[in-house]
């Protein structure tokens, strides 16, 4: 595919996707969607890739749908997601749960890390949230945005935050669709670590690294499944899954590894 809307970087075991219409703040379009979904599926599948780490191209992550698109639907007297044809389907056929818009994100076996570099906003936040982690820059602006544009709270937003920061501080920013920095974002629990802006792809980077090389890619796949997969499900079932997955990863050959490094007090190599 030809990335118009986004840049694909893979090193050192981690695949990095810009979004890239910085003159935009990273507006979201249906064409940046379809790439972002293709993106992610060839990260899954190429085997160079462990760690994911998604951000933006200039002063924004992601400024929400963009503003053309949005009187598009006025026009069209309804919404249209811009999406065309066949799009990609990253992380479907998983578990039904996960067989929708973002919620993919809970069927990838890898890790995604969202390096929040500027605003979030609508979509953006959205995407943001359907990361495993988030490191955002210092000072960057967070808001769901749809109270303001007449519009309910996106793509399941009100289902998936309160579950990252709890039911009061998700219903203070969803009915209130205020801005908040980074800093009062990483106090509430919705973002993992607040870096300055010129360091905060290098630490990203460094901690993607860090689980690309030094922690069991099936390990963290499983750790992944179950943790999404046990937001649906009751106590016990997770209990029963995971003895399931003791057993099946104990016969695999990242445990033989692990093991023998730790006997041998050296690093594992996966």
């Amino acid at each position: 595919m030809e990335l118009k809307a986004t840049a694909w970087d893979v090193r050192d075991r981690v695949g990095t996707i810009t979004l890239d219409r910085p003159h935009r703040l990273n507006a979201w379009t249906g064409r940046m969607h379809t790439e972002y979904r293709w993106l992610l599926e060839q990260a899954e599948a190429d085997p160079a890739v462990r760690v994911i780490v998604v951000t933006g191209a200039g002063r924004g992550f992601c400024a929400g749908a963009d503003s053309q698109a949005l009187e598009g639907h006025i026009e069209k007297g309804g919404y249209d997601s811009g999406l065309r044809g066949e799009v990609p389907s990253p992380g479907y056929g998983v578990r039904p749960e996960f067989d929708a818009t973002f919620a993919y994100h809970f069927g990838l076996a890898k890790p995604v890390i969202a390096a929040i570099n500027g605003p979030a906003a609508g979509v953006g936040l959205v995407l943001a949230c359907f990361a495993d982690l988030r490191f955002a820059a210092r000072g960057a602006k967070l808001t769901a945005a749809h109270g303001k544009l007449g519009l309910p709270a996106e793509y399941g937003l009100a289902w998936l935050l309160p579950r990252i920061i709890g039911l009061t501080h998700a219903n203070d920013l969803l009915l209130s669709s205020r801005v908040v920095l980074a800093e009062e974002a990483a106090a509430m629990g919705l973002v993992n670590r607040v870096c300055e802006p010129e360091s905060l792809l290098a630490e990203v980077h460094a901690y993607a690294r860090e689980l690309a090389h030094h922690v069991s890619p099936a390990s963290m796949a499983d750790s992944k499944r179950a943790i999404y997969a046990g937001l649906h499900q009751d106590a016990a079932t997770a209990v029963r899954e995971s003895e399931a997955a003791l057993e099946r990863m104990m016969r695999e050959p990242d445990f033989r590894e692990g093991v023998a490094a730790l006997v041998a007090k050296r690093p594992a190599s996966f």
